[in-house]
């Protein structure tokens, strides 16, 4: 999580677990700085911009 930033501005992201078992299966990125969300689905990230809070 240190290392990860948001694509769109930088800024830092809050991680929301949602299922994990040995790793994070789903859940969502947030970016407080821009207001996007990046979810989490089978463990995979996708970091394109799809909504904002």
């Amino acid at each position: 999580m240190e290392i990860l930033r948001c694509p769109e501005c930088k800024g830092e992201l809050e991680l929301t677990v949602e299922e994990e078992m040995e790793e994070i299966e789903k859940g969502e990125l947030y970016c407080d700085k821009c207001g996007i969300v990046y979810p989490i689905e089978e463990g995979i990230p996708n970091m394109l911009k799809e909504s904002q809070r």
